[in-house]
């Protein structure tokens, strides 16, 4: 017989999840990923590692990286 991790199980317990806020707020296509792409762990915050997929983790870095490189760069005084 197989063990199965708990904490394993609970990351992928969709009933304990939610629409992740980050990704909601800042990526325009969010409501035309998967379902499991759009949702993290309810138990942790908004972040990457969060995400239930690798896509939704892979997204999420993206614009978090994104939203980094927008930012105007720091000048030399």
């Amino acid at each position: 017989m197989e063990h199965i991790d708990h904490a394993v199980v609970r990351r992928f317990d969709t009933r304990s999840s939610r629409p992740c806020e980050f990704c909601r707020e800042l990526d325009p296509h969010f409501g035309q990923r998967r379902p499991l792409d759009q949702m993290v762990a309810s138990n942790r915050r908004a972040a990457a590692s969060s995400h239930l997929t690798e896509d939704g983790y892979v997204r999420h870095r993206m614009l978090e990286l994104r939203r980094i490189a927008a930012r105007a760069p720091l000048t030399a005084a």
